[in-house]
């Protein structure tokens, strides 16, 4: 069986780290062994810190938004819950860029959030269910409407049969006493 040397992939992974921990301070960009417990360290650090740039970014916003509501006199959490009132839904990067270029644009999103407040804006009908929550109800609908033979239902699903017929003590029933009752 001939020789095998693994030296030129070695060789190549080797360089990779060091490349990789080019400009570390000390031995940490000379010796292998080091150079490669920083970069799995630098490797740890920058995915807490892409996840802390999120954090620091929703904070810089707020904050802008926040001296920009105080402007116009109100306060972010009531200009947030105007908002929500009103069925605006702008995300705070948005509200942020508008307070820092458009400050008349801003200004009208602050008297929608007001007048919202006041209730004299009605929210417009927005559904807030999901599409999972959507497909679910709609499964449970096409059991029911099919499922005319109860018993292949879960207890559950009894359950919410039964409290939509108003059914009395549903709750403590057992399987047999509530397809009994439904029926």
């Amino acid at each position: 069986m001939t020789r095998v040397k693994g030296g030129s992939v070695s060789k190549t992974r080797r360089r990779k780290v060091l490349k990789a921990a080019k400009g570390y301070f000390g031995s940490k960009h000379r010796l292998y062994k080091t150079a490669q417990e920083q970069v799995f360290h630098s490797g740890v650090y920058a995915y807490r810190d892409r996840r802390n740039n999120k954090r620091n970014f929703r904070k810089l916003w707020i904050t802008r938004i926040n001296a920009a509501c105080r402007m116009n006199d109100i306060s972010y959490s009531k200009f947030i819950s105007g908002l929500n009132k009103a069925g605006v839904e702008v995300n705070r990067k948005m509200l942020s860029e508008l307070a820092i270029d458009d400050a008349k644009g801003f200004t009208s999103l602050v008297n929608i959030a007001k007048d919202a407040l006041n209730g004299k804006v009605k929210k417009a009908e927005v559904k807030k269910e999901t599409k999972t929550a959507e497909v679910k109800k709609e499964v449970k609908e096409t059991k029911k409407a099919e499922a005319k033979d109860y018993s292949k239902l879960t207890l559950a699903e009894l359950k919410e049969i039964a409290k939509s017929q108003d059914v009395k003590g549903y709750s403590t029933m057992k399987k047999a006493d509530l397809l009994a009752a439904i029926k």
